[in-house]
């Protein structure tokens, strides 16, 4: 027989209960992207506020490993584990930005709370490339120019099937539009949280207190943007680069003005 979307959710409610008398307190909240978007800002501030407790360490990766999945018996306490909050904290919060890019994690996270708030910071998707790729290059996780990365990625991406590629997807994961779709497939609107990387970085105290009222928690009083977790670039991104992620991105962008309302003419510029 055929579950409706009532009874389905009905029976998360009924996980759900069980759940919060095993465990006492269900994360409320996630930072679930974009990967070098701003979310360890976001996460080092919430961390900061006194009604908030994120998780010991940013990125529990618990929704996108696939191993805690492959029993129909999931354990939620190695999720729960990386969380210990005070009486005195409001929510229980956690970044991980793969979660957004991640094709089984919405799903799973509604399964485990549909009531649970999503924020996404979004970055210039030409620019979050260059900079995911900076950051597996120091790592040593990727040896090639951009320029060889970007243009090989969907054969090197191959590797990872039927799964998505952690490390090379420098411009599959700026296609912003599909996994803010598969978010909200799973989850309201008025669950879902989009902000910009640059309001975040150049308007932080408004910025936090837009999170904070969706979050329903007190204000953040007197917060000066910092540069948290930023390091430079051996070199910048070269023309050619530029021109040809601008040219794969351009409908991308666009299409996103009109969805979000907003004025993204300067991330097609940069």
């Amino acid at each position: 027989m055929r579950l409706t979307r009532k009874s389905l959710l009905r029976r998360v409610k009924t996980s759900i209960d069980r759940k919060m008398l095993s465990n006492h307190r269900m994360v409320d909240f996630i930072i679930c992207g974009t990967q070098k978007g701003g979310t360890s800002a976001l996460n080092k501030y919430l961390d900061e506020h006194s009604q908030v407790c994120m998780a010991d360490k940013k990125e529990v990766h618990f929704f996108d490993d696939e191993s805690f999945f492959l029993s129909s018996q999931l354990d939620y306490s190695h999720y729960h584990v990386s969380f210990r909050p005070k009486d005195s904290h409001k929510l229980i919060g956690e970044a991980t930005p793969i979660y957004m890019y991640w094709w089984n994690s919405p799903r799973r996270m509604w399964e485990y709370n549909p009531r649970m708030k999503l924020i996404v910071l979004l970055r210039n998707p030409i620019e979050r490339a260059y900079s995911h790729w900076n950051m597996e290059v120091s790592k040593k996780a990727d040896s090639l120019s951009f320029w060889e990365a970007i243009q090989t990625e969907e054969e090197r991406c191959r590797e990872a099937l039927p799964l998505q590629h952690r490390v090379y997807s420098y411009v599959s994961r700026g296609f912003y539009l599909e996994q803010l779709r598969r978010l909200w497939s799973y989850f309201p609107k008025e669950q879902v949280l989009i902000l910009k990387n640059e309001h975040l970085k150049y308007e932080t105290a408004e910025t936090l207190d837009k999170v904070c009222r969706f979050l329903e928690i007190e204000n953040m009083n007197n917060v000066k943007s910092r540069d948290i977790y930023s390091h430079p670039y051996k070199s910048k991104i070269n023309d050619r680069e530029k021109s040809y992620l601008k040219n794969i991105y351009e409908h991308e962008i666009k299409a996103l003005e009109n969805l979000l309302g907003w004025d993204c003419c300067d991330w097609l510029v940069c």
